[in-house]
């Protein structure tokens, strides 16, 4: 066999598994939804004129051709819900910049918050899940360029993994990372080990028995984030969305200063629970209804 037909098969090869694992990762989808099909702000948020808008990336992929073909032939929604195009991404932090909106990093939101005192004006706050390559490579330079502050969640116990059809960033690549971005990067958790779904297609931590599995989860992803990059966990993230009051009450007795993130659709106002901070989730569906509630 020849150069060019083992090229051809390997290709066939990996689009036979995006499209394998496309139904899969569909049925996660529903988990990540935020309370709105299209991820769009809700009419009764869209009216809010003051607050905190918290935005959600999970990919920023290079739109190559390979990239173009696994979109057409997958349902994945991590191509296609929860994927921001480089280009795109570039394009929503330049327009930040240039109208000057107040980015502001997850503990300047802390600080607003605690000061009891009505939020004035629109702000952003940026955040990344599960901190693959794609959030190193192609995000983080766009971030320094505008100098915004952003917070990545990392899944503590799966760094380096190829998972749901990313390659996840490793321990020595998110050290350097945070070297690079200094102060613009704050890292919070997103569990170690607990960012997956039961074979009923349910978030592990929402069945009542896995609640000490999720305390001890929670323990051991602070300590292994203060082993590999010597910071303490300021913010956690749920994986799927939001979790079950015992562990949303669990978690409002942890030592986590910028609050508790979830996939909410809302506007961050002075009434919000620091253990219950809504987020938008970026893409072409939610991103026209954003930029029209920064504009008012």
């Amino acid at each position: 066999m020849n150069r060019h037909k083992r090229k051809i098969l390997i290709w066939l090869a990996a689009l036979v598994v995006i499209v394998g694992m496309g139904f899969t990762v569909q049925r996660n989808f529903q988990f990540n939804k935020g309370g709105d099909a299209n991820y769009a702000l809700r009419p009764q948020d869209a009216k809010v004129k003051n607050g905190i808008i918290i935005f959600c990336y999970h990919r920023i992929l290079k739109n190559t051709l390979g990239v173009q073909t696994s979109k057409l032939l997958s349902s994945n929604s991590q191509l296609h819900d929860f994927d921001v195009p480089a280009n795109q991404f570039a394009s929503q932090m330049k327009y930040l910049h240039d109208h000057h909106v107040k980015v502001i990093s997850s503990a300047q939101m802390a600080a607003l918050k605690a000061s009891k005192t009505p939020i004035k004006g629109k702000y952003v706050v940026l955040t990344f899940d599960d901190i693959d390559r794609t959030t190193i490579d192609n995000a983080l330079p766009i971030m320094k360029k505008y100098h915004l502050p952003f917070t990545t969640f990392i899944i503590t116990g799966n760094t380096g993994r190829y998972r749901e059809g990313t390659q996840l960033a490793t321990w020595p690549q998110i050290r350097a990372a945070k070297r690079s971005a200094g102060d613009l990067m704050t890292v919070g958790l997103h569990t170690h080990d607990m960012h997956y779904l039961t074979k009923k297609f349910t978030p592990i931590f929402d069945q009542p028995h896995e609640y000490h599995h999720f305390t001890r989860d929670f323990a051991l992803s602070k300590r292994e984030l203060k082993a590999h990059l010597g910071v303490k966990a300021q913010m956690f993230a749920y994986p799927y969305g939001s979790g079950p009051r015992r562990i949303s009450d669990f978690l409002s007795r942890q030592d986590l200063p910028h609050g508790v993130a979830t996939l909410d659709v809302g506007i961050v106002t002075e009434a919000t629970s620091m253990n219950n901070l809504p987020r938008m989730i970026i893409n072409q569906n939610s991103w026209p209804s954003i930029e029209h509630w920064l504009e008012k």
